[in-house]
């Protein structure tokens, strides 16, 4: 998430920033040399800047009340009455 925060960030800055002209030389490059040239700037990138999603707390279960026989409930599955739950 942080990644492509930072991605269209700075991609919405480089529109602004750079006249439209210049990207033409990014335009007509054949497909493998801009992927070339990609992958180097990918090389340059320092991943430990970007934040990793923060740990979240666990949130603790509520236990369940063993099962009983309840007239408003008449239905308890077999199993839960034989393992006593």
């Amino acid at each position: 998430f942080y990644v492509v925060n930072e991605l269209q960030g700075t991609y919405q800055g480089m529109m602004i920033a750079i006249p439209p002209h210049l990207w033409q030389g990014f335009a007509g490059m054949p497909v493998v040399e801009l992927a070339d040239f990609l992958q180097v700037l990918a090389a340059k990138v320092k991943l430990k800047r970007f934040l990793k999603a923060p740990p979240q707390k666990k949130k603790k279960k509520k236990k369940k009340p063993s099962p009983k026989y309840d007239p408003k409930h008449p239905h308890v599955s077999t199993a839960k009455l034989l393992s006593g739950d």
